[in-house]
């Protein structure tokens, strides 16, 4: 360890430049630049070829270290000649570096192994992945991104520009960018640890938790206009997603975009017959599933045309011209959807501002984990992907539900999850009525869904999120008509609210489990 160092922070001459790539994007443009400005290239296996047939000069690190690529090329830069290249303080290491003849490399040019791209794949084995830990590339990449005062080092072909023109300019590698490339080599190299961390690792909530994303896009803003946004993937995520999606038309997704629709995708995965959600501000306003999507997806509609104004539409099967038809009368930001007949996008271009969605085929949520920022640190859950069933519910009133109204209460179980708490949700026919949504209190939310349902509420089906504190919600629904009320049950009122079930002729419903979402 070296004490009382100074940093270089003087423009660097660079004469010679390692260039070991995975990513050949442009190299061999930038390679021709370097050269044109006097570099000396070093390189190694499919990078040096690469350059080679280009007709570029090129030096093989192996015979500028005297020692060949061994073991299948798992050996070919982790060596003195080349690390102490790399690392060496001009200022204070030359005499180390005459003596075993290490020649200075003022530029390393380097990108990994597709780790990301490897796990992805269907055929991935540990072996197949192990075999594609790349390990000489992080080392140099490390080594040139702590040595800012004197290398710089280049990780992505975005930044080969940046040091073409500085070089073209001045002919010298600035202080300020090579501190600039060295953090992006940084954070390429934690990135690139993360993936492989989270990929070995067998416990899901580890004792070191690291999660890593790559900048997918800037957004004009974020929630509000005075807050700055970005969206991030996944590495090497080919998912239907929100992100992965074909943008057919519209304007670019906002933040609030992304957010809406993310939600609307969530809760139309919950169900395998067709399936309409209409999301407005992260709430489920309509959901109705059935046989026939147009009318599925004009009984989601209607269901809060008020609320789905200016909202986002979900579809979990093809979107076809008449139901594209129906879009088109009225103002959405967002329609999605597995896949569009081609008349239909042809119609949707009638409203040039919509922003159509292709995401592929989608199955049901897979279980993962979801991350929330607090001060301090981060919470970490598991995703609510719990189905419930009709084993999972206890009838505990003297009237019983029917068949149908069993089969509405699930129904209202897979959408009220998407919903904010305290969250009530009334639905029949397969079809929501009035959803009151993140209210302070649940009986607030009791009147807000009968305020939205109005009179459709007669015969409906009434769920609750958590269970009822107290008899007032089931006495706010008494000369509603609503039959069958579904909640988890487990207050320390339980009986107290069942007795008030019964004397309004109402039948209730535990599901055991509740299904928050703050």
């Amino acid at each position: 360890m070296i004490n009382n160092i100074e940093l270089n922070k003087n423009p660097v001459n660079i004469d010679r430049a390692l260039i070991s790539v995975f990513d050949k994007t442009n190299i061999i443009e930038f390679a021709q630049a370097l050269i044109n400005n006097g570099v000396e290239i070093l390189s190694t296996g499919g990078t040096a070829k690469t350059l080679r047939k280009s007709n570029l000069p090129v030096i093989d690190v192996s015979d500028y270290t005297s020692f060949p690529e061994i073991m299948d090329g798992r050996v070919k830069t982790i060596n003195p000649m080349v690390e102490g290249g790399i690392l060496g303080l001009r200022d204070k290491h030359a005499d180390d570096a005459e003596r075993n003849n290490i020649k200075w490399i003022d530029l390393v040019v380097c990108n990994l192994y597709p780790f990301a791209d490897t796990i992805s794949r269907e055929d991935c084995t540990l072996a197949l992945a192990l075999e594609n830990v790349d390990i000489g590339g992080p080392t140099m990449i490390r080594s040139a991104a702590k040595n800012m005062g004197w290398v710089g080092v280049a990780i992505n072909p975005k930044d080969y520009s940046i040091i073409t023109n500085e070089l073209n300019t001045n002919g010298a590698l600035s202080f300020d960018t090579r501190k600039i490339l060295s953090s992006k080599a940084f954070g390429h190299t934690a990135q690139y640890d993360t993936i492989i961390h989270n990929y070995l690792k067998d416990e899901k909530l580890s004792e070191n938790f690291s999660i890593t994303f790559q900048k997918n896009s800037e957004m004009r803003y974020g929630e509000n206009p005075h807050q700055s946004a970005a969206s991030y993937k996944i590495p090497g995520n080919n998912e239907a997603n929100i992100l992965n999606a074909i943008i057919h038309q519209g304007k670019k997704l906002s933040y609030n975009n992304i957010m809406d629709a993310d939600g609307a995708l969530a809760c139309v995965r919950e169900f395998d017959e067709p399936a309409c959600v209409v999301v407005k501000h992260a709430n489920p306003c309509g959901v109705a599933v059935g046989n026939d999507l147009l009318d599925v997806y004009n009984r989601a509609f209607n269901a809060d045309s008020l609320s789905a104004f200016g909202g986002i539409i979900a579809l979990n099967r093809t979107c076809t011209p008449p139901i594209a038809e129906g879009i088109t009368t009225v103002f959405v930001e967002i329609v999605l959807a597995p896949s569009f007949d081609v008349e239909a996008l042809d119609i949707l271009k009638k409203k040039k501002n919509l922003r159509v969605l292709e995401l592929g085929n989608f199955e049901k949520r897979n279980a993962k984990l979801e991350v929330r920022n607090v001060d301090g640190g981060l919470l970490i859950q598991d995703v609510d992907t719990k189905i419930l069933s009709q084993d999972d519910l206890e009838v505990v009133t003297e009237k019983k539900p029917s068949d149908d109204e069993i089969e509405t209460a699930l129904f209202t179980w897979k959408v009220l999850r998407h919903a904010k708490s305290n969250g009530i949700l009334i639905a029949k026919d397969k079809t929501t009525v009035g959803l009151g949504a993140g209210q302070v209190s649940r009986v607030d939310a009791v009147h807000m869904a009968l305020r939205k349902g109005g009179k459709n509420v007669t015969g409906a089906v009434l769920a609750s999120d958590a269970f009822f504190p107290f008899r007032d919600s089931i006495d706010a629904i008494k000369h509603s008509g609503i039959k069958t009320v579904l909640q988890p049950g487990g207050s320390v009122r339980d009986q107290e609210v069942i007795d008030a079930c019964n004397e309004h002729n109402i039948a209730m419903i535990f599901t055991g489990t509740r299904c928050f979402k703050h």
